[in-house]
């Protein structure tokens, strides 16, 4: 069943988190050897991040992001945690910094798409906290992940003071409104499940450069995940990465995904 916005609270989906506003002198004191929590590289300022040349939200003048970094709650989440649900009031923003974050949408018989997985400098819950509307989609951690937290009212409030900040804004929402059209035209227009995987495959791989003729990539979903993001079922993902073995497509080696034969693919996914 689609959960309610009243089922739960973030911070009831998210008991495990972690807020480390001071988080060097708990883990990195003198002579410590302990590790951040989770493993993770803890980025504490948008001042000082290292990904804010590659993102559009992250890379704005040192004044906004000194503004934006006033503004924003540091907080570390586990495996499996949920940042928001579908339906829920939206409390925020969550920007990754670390990590990856899936977004899917279930309907009332309990089948569920995955939208796209979220990636570091993505900003998470934008649409419904500018709208004021309900979430449209639930946001389930994938592993740990930094993903720093900012008020609807403190956001709001910082695109009035900054306005590159809000045109940066309308160009996220655009280009999610394009993702989305994307997802749909590979779900609705694909002719089978094969052409689908492929697809999916494909643009998985994209930003990977190829050595020697094969690409290798982590692949963490699992197959029912994959199903969700493809629109078809776990048995036939399942099936499909057998048959693309078998043609030798593709290789897996634990969570190591190798494509052979990239021509292979591209032409299933041309049907």
């Amino acid at each position: 069943m689609k959960r309610k916005a009243d089922e739960a609270t973030t911070a009831d989906m998210s008991t495990d988190f972690q807020i480390v506003p001071n988080w060097k002198a708990k883990y990195t004191g003198a002579g410590s050897a302990m590790r951040a929590p989770y493993g993770l590289e803890i980025i504490e300022s948008c001042l000082t991040c290292p990904h804010r040349e590659d993102r559009l939200f992250c890379d704005l003048p040192p004044e906004a992001l000194g503004r934006l970094s006033s503004i924003t709650a540091t907080a570390l989440y586990p495996k499996g945690a949920m940042l928001f649900v579908e339906g829920q009031t939206p409390r925020g923003v969550f920007v990754l910094c670390n990590g990856r974050v899936k977004l899917s949408t279930s309907s009332a018989d309990g089948k569920t798409l995955i939208l796209r997985v979220a990636e570091t400098g993505d900003v998470l819950g934008l649409a419904g906290s500018v709208s004021g509307k309900p979430y449209e989609l639930t946001a389930e951690v994938l592993e740990p992940t930094q993903a720093n937290f900012i008020s609807r009212a403190d956001f709001l409030a910082f695109l009035r003071e900054h306005g590159e900040a809000a045109l940066r804004v309308a160009q996220l929402l655009s280009e999610t409104y394009h993702a989305a059209i994307v997802e749909m035209r590979t779900i609705g227009l694909s002719h089978s499940a094969s052409e689908k995987l492929a697809r999916f495959l494909l643009e998985w791989s994209a930003d990977t450069p190829a050595e020697k003729g094969e690409i290798r990539l982590k692949l963490t979903l699992t197959h029912e995940e994959i199903a969700q993001m493809v629109g078809a079922s776990r048995e036939t993902v399942t099936r499909l990465f057998a048959d693309f073995k078998k043609r030798k497509f593709i290789e897996v080696k634990g969570s190591t995904l190798i494509i052979r034969d990239l021509p292979g693919l591209q032409r299933v996914r041309e049907g």
